[in-house]
Parts: structure tokens; C-alpha cells; sequence
């Protein structure tokens, strides 16, 4: 009787295995499936396997045939244990015969240690464990798959390799951490999977990979099976060279890219990453730019979001190439000593369903409350920073950019956004934190987080920060209460310069103090003067046709624009196309308008801005005391009625110094009068209205390229030049070395 009791028992306990076999829904599969004890001397193997004819199961020195139990798809063989040393799997199909390994037949391969770093939130390399990796597991070559999802009622590995079917590869829940993991044996790079995630109200979600390396491109969904080179190692001569270019006091001119429409080929193509190597480089390289920023190559499945709304985070976006074709460009900008920062979105991720959102059927990567958790601007869900295991996704995020591939930098999208809990909400719509306020705490700490442990990892890279707001301490270091960037966008000098240049010059003595308030806070931070792609799309109309004027000065508008900026403190940064003066806004679909170089007027911003860079680059008065008070004084701010402005940048050697005047008139001066620190020879390095750039051609000296001082005091220096001032036209004079001088005498 009692026998036939744990046999029914038996009976029931199988069925109810089955049925949750069958539904996809198994939680803890390796309590059932593969070889366990049933006795002193016999062990069972039990194998789930839909579709399959036979199964036999290949012992060392034998083959036992299973037993089907019932009708059902689940196979059970007894053997004893001395005979079990080993195993294999033989199925036969209707149309084919398959031997492979046990996947239950294979313990856990997660290091525990770092899974507590992971819910500790301090796992800075969290993509080496959770994700998919190539593996040996006792001998036998596979891939693990760990993915964390705590509330998931049962998580299966779904791909090309079992036919997209939830019941085939069950994985194991460790409680401890939430991760669940499974080793599957003999599987492809290149082959697609996803996550089928049951909740707890039996949904079942496909979701992608967090940290896969892959994924497909839209309109595709699934990751995709991918092995990791090693971590791009710079040489000696590399790593001296990023030191030298990243530097505080280094001339820093950077070239914002949008890698699907810098160039295309026939046909609408997008050029590869091989392709842009080649091509991007050269220019850059050509034109004097020292970095390239790559607007968000993160996989992103709508285009039209510019990658700002990305799923694949640890994907190098597939639509230019692969992971190897990424990492050849970015060591041939190593190669070629260009630095490469990429734009990085830790603000808020997409609504897609293979993404986050509701990743385990809870807000597991969110705020559950959308006061807190959804971003009302872009129909985007916010980051919960106060989850430690976000703060390690995050993190270790922005390590692997740095780290497997030597970027130089990150620039972080939207800071703004993240620091404020009512950015733009309005009342009733946000939740106070703990003190009442509105500073969002979990994301200032996590933006800490990633600048202490990035550059502590990384001394020599530029964390930089698009923040709009006056937030005090942006660039200062962590351990002084900053949020610890290296830089931070100047918002507020964009904003007021471009409303001052899109003025009618017969008005710009109304609003003098657009182009001069800047310095009242230029040093309260590191800057970077940006004019980047937020400044020619959605209507705002290309830097050229921001300018007033007929066509001859609305390039004269611009080619002095650009030259101010240069001159003005903070390292510099142009969205591609402003160095050829682009008619049209920024169009994500098409690539800039190169056609526009046949004429001359084009071709004379393109030079200007190419004689602006190595101007900047060769006279270090106009780049080391960037971040100095003692590297700037006006000469005069207050000539509104003129439109003029004059100031003096200086060198380390304070006698090493740059007169920079800038007339935004369309008015010629003859005979002006600017004071200068010491007498000497001045010499003109670049002039916005020289004919070769398109301009007048009004020489600023008069016949020769220089003029001397005078002991006539001016502007409240003892000394003072006369020049000619070309309409609509900054000029840059160089004070000439003194043995010069005494040549001259």
C-alpha cells in the first residue's frame, strides 16, 4: 500500500511537473531536470525535449534508451551510479539525430563575490559577469547566460539554437542576488537570442539582453551572440599623447559627428565604421579638429531618436558594422592622435518592450511612480538611481566605454534632467525628496559615482557634462562637494551669442551684454563653448541662416562668429556641417550638403575654421589659462555703440599674449585706436575678412602684416596700436617676440 502511495505521489508530483514543463513557467528546473539520486545505487536523468522522437542517453561504456513518461515530451532513464560518470544526450527528431550535453547537467559558473558587488552597487565591471559570454565550463565549450530579474516568476533562454521555444532552456534562479543563470553548451557567435521572462501574473515578456555586446538593427529586436575581444591597450607613445590632448591647458577643438549623415554613399548607404575610419579621420585630421564626439552609437532602434533612446547599451550600434569594425575606428583615431569622446544617455531609456521597461514584469529599472519614473518631454522612463544594482549597470556602462575600447571620454546627455526632480513638471507632478527639495539625490550620487570611479580608473579622460542650469559645482571634484566632471557645456554663452549674432547689426548696441556677460561666470567652471546639433534641427534654422544680412554678410557674420568663440575661454566644439556653413538644418536622413564646397563662400568657412584650429592649437595664449582668471582682460567691453569688443589672451608667460578684436558692424574702422599691455611689434595671425576666406580684404596693418606700438596711452594701458577694423570680422594680433622687435629697430 504504501508503495503504491509514493508511486501515485510520484504520478502527481511528474504531472505537475509536466504541465509547468509545458507552459513555459519553471522556476527551478534543476530541482527537476537533470540526474538526481533516487536511491543509494541508481540515479534518474530527466530531460525535457518537445519534439523529440527518441532520446538516448550515451554513458561511457553504454547507450540506455529512455522512457517517455506518458504522453508528454519528458524523457526519464535509470542508471546506476557507477556507470554515471558522464553523459551525453542523443535525440532523434523526425528529420535528424542531435548529440549534445545536459544543460542541467552543469552547475552554477556565477562568482558569488561579484554578485554581492553587483547588489551592493559597486560592480564597476558588472559586463564581465551578467550577459551572455563564451565560456569553458568543465572542459565543455558553451555560453553563459546571467541576467538579473528578481521578480520574475521563471526566465528561459529563447533563440535561433532552439527555435524561439520558451520550454527548451529554463534557467536557475539564485535568490541571494536575483540573477538567474544557465550554461548552454555548443552554441554560435552570431546567433540571436532574447530573454522570455514570466512574471508573476503569468505574462510572458521577450526581452533583449542588458548587456549584450550585439544586437540586431532595427527593425529587429533580439541580441545577438558575440565574443569580446580583448580590451584595446594603448601604447606608451598613445597614452603620452592622450595626456598631452585631454589636459586642462590643452587646445581642445572638438567635431560632433552623427555617423549616419556625415557622409553617405550611392544609394542613401551609410559608410562603415572601416569606411569612416578612412574617411572621417583624414578630415578631421585635415581641418585641425583634436577630437571627434560621436553622438550615442549605443544601439538604439529608431533613427529618428539620433540614438538617444537606447536598448543596447554595451551594443556598438550594427548599422555601420560590427563590434571588430567599431573597434578598428577607434583605434585609428588612437592611431591618427584624435581623441574620441561618445555621447552617453544615462538619463532615461525607451518604452520599447524588448527594453527595460517592466523588465521582470515590476519596475525593476525604473521608478514605479511615473512622478518619478517617466519622463513627460521624451515618453521616456527614468533611471531609479537609488537601486544600488542600477547604480552598478550604470556604472559599469560607462567603465566599458573607457575601458574595452580606450575612449577618451564620455559626454553625459541631459544632466539637467537627471539632477532635478520637477525638471519640467510642473506643480502636483514631481515628488520632494527626503528634505523637501527637489534635487533628485539617488542621481547625484550616481553621477558621482561614475566620475570618482571613471577617472580613478582612467586619470587621463574628459567626463563631460551637457547641463543647462546655473547647478553650482558641476566640475569640481567630488571630494569638494562637485559632481566631479572634467567639463561642463556653457549653455549660457551659446544661448546669449546666437540671439546677439541673430540680431540686425544696426541693433547689437542694445545688447552689448550678450556677448560680454559670459565672463562675469567664465571660471566658475571648466567650459566647453558648444555649438552642437540641439542648434540647427527643429526649426531653429543652420548657424548661416541664423545670420543677418545679405549672403556676403551673412558669411562675414559667421567667419567672425567663429573666430570670437575661438578666442573666448573654454575649449570648442562644432556640430559637423557649421564648418562649411550648411544652408539647411540638420537632417538625420541625408548626408551634409559637401556640394555646397564649389563655391567660394563656403569654401571660406570651411578654411576659416581650419586656420581658427591651428591658429588655437599653435599660440598657447589662447588655450592654457582657459580655466584662469589671469588668461583673459578686456580691452574694452563697452563700445556698444560700435558693436566692438577687444580683449587680450594670455599665456602662461604673461608676456606671451593675443589682442583679439572682433567689430560686428558692418562698418569699417579706419584708424582705431586699442591700448596694449607693452609696446613692440604686433603681428596679424588671422584675420575673418582676408580674401582667401571670402572676405573684403581690408588690411588691418595697411600694407604689411604688422604695425608697432605707440607710447600713446589707450583704454588704460600706456601703450596703444592704430588699425583698420574690417567690417563684420574678428582679428587676432600676436605681440612679435622681442628679438623680433629689436630687428625691426
Amino acid at each position: 500500500m504504501n508503495r503504491i502511495v509514493r508511486q501515485t505521489a510520484k504520478s502527481q508530483h511528474y504531472d505537475q511537473q509536466v504541465n509547468a514543463l509545458r507552459r513555459g513557467c519553471f522556476k527551478d528546473p534543476f530541482s527537476f531536470l537533470g540526474m538526481h539520486a533516487i536511491s543509494d545505487t541508481h540515479s534518474e536523468i530527466r530531460c525535457y525535449i518537445p519534439g523529440a522522437v527518441k532520446l538516448t542517453i550515451k554513458l561511457a561504456k553504454q547507450m540506455v534508451v529512455s522512457t517517455r513518461y506518458g504522453d508528454s515530451d519528458l524523457f526519464i532513464t535509470q542508471c546506476r551510479n557507477q556507470d554515471i560518470s558522464a553523459y551525453q544526450l542523443v535525440i532523434d527528431y523526425s528529420d535528424c539525430q542531435v548529440i549534445c550535453e545536459d544543460v542541467y547537467g552543469f552547475d552554477s559558473s556565477l562568482d558569488d563575490s561579484a554578485m554581492y558587488l553587483f547588489n551592493e552597487g559597486t560592480l564597476e565591471h558588472a559586463y564581465r559577469h551578467l550577459g551572455a559570454h563564451f565560456i569553458d565550463f568543465r572542459g565543455v565549450a558553451g555560453v553563459r547566460f546571467s541576467v538579473w530579474a528578481p521578480n520574475a516568476s521563471s526566465i528561459s533562454v529563447i533563440g535561433e539554437f532552439n527555435h524561439w521555444q520558451q520550454n527548451q532552456h529554463f534557467m536557475r534562479f539564485n535568490p541571494a542576488s536575483g540573477v538567474w543563470d544557465l550554461f548552454i553548451p555548443e552554441l554560435k557567435e552570431g546567433q540571436c537570442y532574447k530573454f522570455s521572462i514570466t512574471t508573476l501574473s503569468g505574462e510572458v515578456l521577450e526581452k533583449a539582453d542588458p548587456f549584450a555586446f550585439k544586437m540586431q538593427q532595427a527593425p529587429g529586436t533580439a541580441s545577438v551572440l558575440q565574443r569580446h575581444p580583448a580590451a584595446i591597450k594603448l601604447t606608451d607613445k598613445m597614452q603620452c599623447q592622450r595626456v598631452k590632448r585631454n589636459a586642462i591647458d590643452a587646445p581642445i577643438s572638438i567635431y560632433e559627428v552623427h555617423l549616419g549623415s556625415w557622409q553617405r554613399e550611392e544609394g542613401d548607404r551609410y559608410l562603415t565604421y572601416q569606411e569612416l575610419a578612412q574617411r572621417l579621420i583624414s578630415y578631421v585630421t585635415e581641418q585641425g579638429f583634436t577630437h571627434i564626439q560621436l553622438m550615442p552609437i549605443s544601439e538604439f532602434p529608431f533613427d529618428g531618436s539620433w540614438g538617444y533612446q537606447p536598448v543596447g547599451l554595451f551594443a556598438p550600434t550594427s548599422r555601420f558594422g560590427g563590434l571588430d569594425d567599431f573597434r578598428y575606428f577607434v583605434e585609428q583615431c588612437h592611431q591618427a592622435n584624435i581623441g574620441l569622446l561618445i555621447d552617453w544617455v544615462p538619463g532615461h531609456f525607451p518604452s520599447d518592450p524588448h527594453g527595460l521597461h517592466r523588465f521582470d514584469g515590476t519596475h525593476l529599472f525604473e521608478h514605479a511612480d511615473v512622478r518619478q519614473g517617466f519622463h513627460p518631454d521624451w515618453n521616456t522612463y527614468i533611471y531609479n538611481y537609488d537601486r544600488p544594482e542600477v547604480r552598478s549597470f550604470l556604472v559599469a556602462n560607462a567603465m566599458y566605454w573607457l575601458e574595452e575600447f580606450a575612449i577618451d571620454g564620455l559626454r553625459v546627455d541631459a544632466v539637467a534632467s537627471m539632477l532635478y526632480l520637477d525638471y519640467s513638471r510642473e506643480n502636483g507632478q514631481w515628488i520632494p525628496n527626503k528634505y523637501g527639495g527637489r534635487e533628485n539625490l539617488g542621481a547625484i550620487e550616481c553621477l558621482k559615482q561614475v566620475n570618482l570611479r571613471c577617472y580613478a580608473n582612467n586619470p587621463c579622460i574628459m567626463m563631460v557634462a551637457e547641463e543647462s542650469t546655473a547647478w553650482p559645482g558641476v566640475t569640481r571634484q567630488v571630494n569638494h562637494d562637485g559632481l566631479g566632471f572634467g567639463y561642463k557645456w556653457n549653455m549660457g554663452w551659446m544661448n546669449d551669442s546666437l540671439h546677439y549674432m541673430q540680431r540686425d547689426p544696426l541693433y547689437r548696441q542694445h545688447h552689448h551684454h550678450e556677448l560680454t556677460f559670459s565672463m562675469v561666470y567664465a571660471y566658475s567652471e571648466n567650459y566647453i563653448l558648444p555649438l552642437s546639433h540641439d542648434e540647427v534641427v527643429h526649426g531653429k534654422g543652420s548657424l548661416i541662416e541664423k545670420m543677418p544680412g545679405d549672403d556676403w554678410q551673412k558669411f562675414a557674420n559667421l567667419r567672425a562668429y567663429y573666430a570670437f568663440m575661438w578666442a573666448h575661454p573654454g575649449k570648442k566644439l562644432l556640430f559637423m556641417g557649421g564648418e562649411i556653413a550648411q544652408r539647411s538644418e540638420w537632417n538625420h536622413d541625408q548626408s551634409i550638403d559637401w556640394h555646397l564646397l564649389e563655391h567660394l563662400s563656403h569654401q571660406g568657412v570651411q578654411r576659416t575654421i581650419a586656420q581658427l584650429n591651428k591658429v588655437y592649437r599653435d599660440v598657447p595664449a589662447l588655450h592654457q589659462l582657459d580655466t584662469e582668471p589671469s588668461g583673459f582682460s578686456w580691452i574694452d567691453h563697452q563700445n556698444a555703440q560700435q558693436s566692438i569688443f577687444s580683449f587680450i589672451r594670455f599665456a602662461k608667460k604673461a608676456s606671451d599674449y593675443v589682442v583679439v578684436i572682433s567689430n560686428l558692424t558692418p562698418t569699417v574702422y579706419h584708424d582705431y585706436c586699442i591700448g596694449v599691455p607693452s609696446s613692440g611689434a604686433f603681428e596679424v595671425i588671422l584675420n575673418t575678412d582676408d580674401e582667401q576666406l571670402f572676405g573684403s580684404g581690408v588690411q588691418v596693418c595697411g600694407r604689411s602684416a604688422k604695425t608697432t606700438s605707440a607710447a600713446t596711452p589707450s583704454h588704460g594701458h600706456q601703450h596703444s596700436i592704430k588699425l583698420s577694423l574690417p567690417a563684420l570680422a574678428t582679428v587676432y594680433l600676436k605681440r612679435v617676440a622681442d628679438e623680433f622687435i629689436d630687428c625691426i629697430k
